[in-house]
């Protein structure tokens, strides 16, 4: 039998104030969404950026921008303590990331993909992932424009998963390597 296990109160979780989130370490990574047209999966994005102090965030194409009622539904107010930033083309932030000396990845489903559980990023590298529309993904010219492409395994018959739940999947994968097994 497990012992008790009393869910935490959020007083006792210590979290940092939106002030403190600025100046802290951040983790090397810059999320870019490429036409993300659901401002709900914005909106968790910037959620999941900010449980992982994730260094910005770049929307781009259609994606819509904080102040907006529907991403601060699931944000929760992440849109306040995550950098962001907004681009007319994911190719733009690319092209602009790539002359800050940013390895940048696209999450797409290509030939030579490298699959994420193979996938290890070096500390002291900065890492820029793009997350693509609902439907049509990562365009084509950005995929190009990247350093390589990150593919999740995937086992079930569908052929993609949500952009929200991939961004948390791939960002845990950099935070794990990168953060959390050296703070054991």
């Amino acid at each position: 039998m497990y012992p008790y296990m009393r869910k935490v109160r959020t007083v006792e979780m210590k979290r940092l104030t939106v002030e403190e989130y600025r100046e802290a370490e951040k983790l090397p990574l810059t999320v870019v969404l490429d036409d993300v047209r659901s401002m709900y999966n914005i909106g968790s994005v910037f959620r999941t950026c900010d449980t992982f102090r994730v260094e910005s965030l770049y929307l781009c194409g259609i994606c819509q921008t904080p102040p907006s009622t529907e991403i601060h539904k699931t944000a929760l107010g992440a849109e306040d303590s995550v950098n962001w930033k907004y681009f007319h083309t994911a190719l733009d932030a690319v092209d602009e990331l790539k002359k800050q000396g940013y390895t940048v990845f696209s999450v797409e489903q290509v030939e030579h993909s490298t699959k994420l559980q193979t996938f290890e990023p070096q500390r002291g590298q900065k890492y820029a992932v793009v997350l693509g529309n609902e439907v049509k993904g990562v365009h084509q010219e950005v995929v190009d424009a990247s350093n390589g492409c990150l593919e999740i395994p995937q086992l079930g018959t569908k052929h993609s998963m949500n952009v929200s739940v991939t961004a948390g999947i791939i960002i845990y994968k950099f935070a794990e390597t990168l953060i959390l097994r050296h703070q054991l």
